[in-house]
């Protein structure tokens, strides 16, 4: 006998959550959200349309209607309401009756189209969820409706994603990760344990090629960071969970939950760590500015993860956040613990390493907070590209960004990475995807907080290349009111090696922690090194003389420059401090400069060279000077409040007087930071390889 069933809940679950439902919990609020989103669903005519533009009205249709499927498998085991039964199954009878007759959707761009979807990736996402919501109905659907569904649609999605998209199905990759999750869904709401087995091991079994392992084994690095960055980490986690879940609740003895020594809590919970204060993800590789914790796929990570991981102050404070849920039994227990009295406890800085084995760099981040402040986090990345060298073309999310980055106080991103260039879903934006200008500006290493050489671009702007380059950790330092990363990058520039250092200080004389950063490069040649930073605000004051451009124009012609528009310009005299002050929100922030030799500041903005404003306009202050080895000493600060509604403007120009370079080798550098009111704070780094470590006096 067939039964109306959930992949990922047990009868017990499904009970308990249908006593929930009137509770003023979130569990409770979410259900009855859904349940309205469902009678909204049935008041309006269903519609299946045919093939569209990727973001127009046809492709948000079809993920419409495979997330109402998904509401009403559930809410029917929930309720009983057999409109959301029926409803279910007249719309799976109608893709049933037109899918076989549809040829492929027209692909923009590399991907290959499905039936539905303009690449198969949302066929694959189409494919998941309609397979869980036919589990919780096919009992109650007649002999016929499962012949048809399952012929016409179901399997006949499946058989095409082996065969026909077996390229897009075994690679290693975001894209495969969903492909593998829809078709083991497929298999067990169809019965076919051969796809279940297939979706694990990869069409050669070997769990290298393809499959859910090879996903798991390879995408992820020891400590759980995602080789494609945060954005596409916390899109892989949606499938991936989505997979282990079915596979628990119906393969209970693959201990999934286990595998890798909880490699899937490692991926969760670095998701969280990584996070900004405000719960926006840094925009390491190709990414959103807004993309944050409250993505399906991390309030589907908070549930499962207390589920199956237990209970813990971070997953309390992320689901308060997150204010919605995943349902299922982690979420009822969620809302126990939100009621036990308990401390969060403040976020520690951390060093995130990249690589299987953890020995391709690594992402550092510093955290403080002073006693009734919020949270200052600074990230250096000093990881892998992004990509593996020699795996499928897909995996090219990476930028050339090493050494980059950013800073978060305030509850703002103040210096910031430009993310990708795109606009998700927008049609008349290329079909919300990436246009031109990712590849030509975001991905450039310009477009990053670090340095340019040449006006070139990292790795010579090839993906290969930079797959087999890796930063080196030097030290980190995570703990008490003077803490410091540091790390080399040899090479990503040909005869060129570089050395950041960034410390993050609580000082008396400081309202708020200083941000010190020491950049140097070596080199046997001469080059331009131009130390870019990305951020948003309005120029307060400058104490060098910036000569504005009559007419504006490109920075540069290539690598990226030529999105740059040119705005003004000022000397910097050798060994002199420039100072450049910024408003952005409601605070004040000061850039304290200092070079050995001479250069300059430019004042740039993005926008140049793109005829389609494809790119946002924000601006970027570069220091430039020409060496073989230089040392660009900077130290921001963040001062002052200004409240325009209480026209008050308290301490907009900073403590810090000038930044002296009193010593700089590649065994040591020694940097002095004087203060308008305050004894001044002598810091000296050890520069050797091997040895390592810095001191603040």
């Amino acid at each position: 006998m067939i039964l109306d069933r959930s992949l990922f809940l047990s009868p017990s679950d499904i009970t308990a959550l249908r006593a929930c439902f009137t509770h003023d919990t979130q569990p409770g609020i979410t259900l009855r959200h859904q349940r309205q989103q469902l009678e909204a669903w049935l008041a309006r005519p269903q519609w299946i349309p045919g093939h569209g533009e990727g973001g127009g009205p046809e492709h948000a249709r079809h993920k419409y209607n495979y997330q109402m499927m998904d509401l009403a498998g559930l809410h029917w085991l929930l309720s009983g309401d057999v409109r959301y039964r029926d409803a279910l199954l007249a719309l799976l009878r109608g893709y049933a009756d037109v899918y076989p007759t549809l040829g492929s959707a027209t692909s923009r761009d590399s991907n290959p189209p499905g039936r539905l979807f303009h690449q198969t990736l949302n066929e694959d996402m189409f494919l998941l969820y309609a397979a869980g919501a036919w589990a919780c109905v096919k009992g109650s659907a007649s002999e016929a409706d499962r012949a048809h569904i399952e012929e016409n649609l179901l399997c006949l999605m499946v058989r095409e994603a082996i065969t026909v998209h077996r390229d897009t199905f075994d690679i290693v990759h975001n894209h495969g990760m969903w492909s593998v999750a829809a078709i083991a869904l497929c298999g067990l709401a169809t019965d076919h344990p051969e796809w279940v087995e297939i979706a694990l091991h990869g069409k050669l079994r070997d769990d290298v090629s393809g499959g859910f392992y090879a996903q798991l084994n390879q995408l992820f690095s020891v400590d759980g960071y995602y080789i494609e960055g945060l954005y596409y980490q916390r899109f892989a986690l949606r499938p991936m969970l989505l997979f282990a879940a079915a596979l628990d609740r119906c393969q209970p003895e693959r201990e999934i939950w286990s595998y890798g020594d909880r490699l899937i809590q490692r991926a969760c919970v670095t998701l969280f760590d990584m996070a900004f204060p405000d719960g926006t993800l840094p925009a390491l590789n190709d990414a959103s500015k807004t993309m944050n914790l409250r993505d399906e796929g991390a309030l589907m990570a908070v549930s499962l993860c207390r589920q199956h991981y237990g209970p813990s102050s971070q997953l309390s404070a992320i689901a308060h956040y997150q204010q919605a849920c995943w349902p299922c039994r982690g979420t009822l227990l969620l809302s126990e613990d939100a009621q036990a009295p308990g401390e969060v406890t403040v976020r520690r800085s951390q060093l995130v390493r990249d690589g299987v084995a953890g020995d391709r760099g690594a992402g550092g981040i510093l955290r403080a907070q002073p006693d009734g402040e919020s949270e200052s986090m600074a990230l250096l990345w000093w990881g892998g590209h992004g990509n593996i060298a020699g795996m499928h073309s897909a995996l090219n999310h990476g930028h050339f960004d090493g050494l980059h980055l950013s800073y978060f106080t305030r509850g703002h991103e103040i210096l910031q990475d430009y993310g990708f260039a795109r606009w998700v879903n927008v049609e008349p934006k290329f079909g919300g995807r990436y246009v031109a200008e990712n590849n030509g500006y975001a991905k450039k290493t310009v477009a990053h907080n670090t340095v340019v050489v040449d006006e070139g671009c990292q790795n010579q702007g090839d993906k290969e290349r930079a797959a087999a380059r890796y930063g080196n950790t030097h030290f980190f330092t995570g703990s008490g009111p003077y803490q410091g990363m540091s790390a080399f990058a040899d090479d990503y520039w040909p005869g060129v090696n570089q050395q950041r250092t960034v410390l993050l200080l609580t000082l008396p004389q400081c309202e708020r922690p200083l941000l010190v950063d020491l950049f140097a490069l070596y080199s046997d040649n001469r080059h331009q090194y131009d130390y870019c930073l990305h951020t948003l605000g309005q120029i307060i004051h400058c104490n060098r003389e910036l000569k504005a451009e009559p007419t504006r124009s490109p920075l540069g012609t290539s690598q990226g420059y030529e999105h740059l528009w040119r705005c003004a310009c000022g000397p910097v005299p050798a060994a002199e401090a420039a100072q450049l002050s910024w408003l952005y929100g409601d605070s004040f922030y000061t850039l304290t400069s200092t070079m050995p030799q001479p250069g300059e500041l430019i004042i740039a903005r993005t926008g140049a060279s793109d005829p389609a404003f494809n790119l946002r306009e924000e601006p970027a202050w570069l220091l430039r000077t020409h060496a073989q080895n230089t040392l660009f000493a900077n130290v921001l600060e963040c001062h002052g409040e200004f409240d325009e509604s209480r026209e008050v403007s308290r301490q907009a120009r900073g403590n810090v007087r000038e930044v002296m370079i009193e010593e700089h080798s590649a065994a040591q550098t020694v940097v002095l930071i004087a203060f308008h009111q305050g004894e001044p704070c002598r810091i000296a780094v050890d520069n050797r390889r091997g040895h390592g470590g810095f001191s603040v006096a």
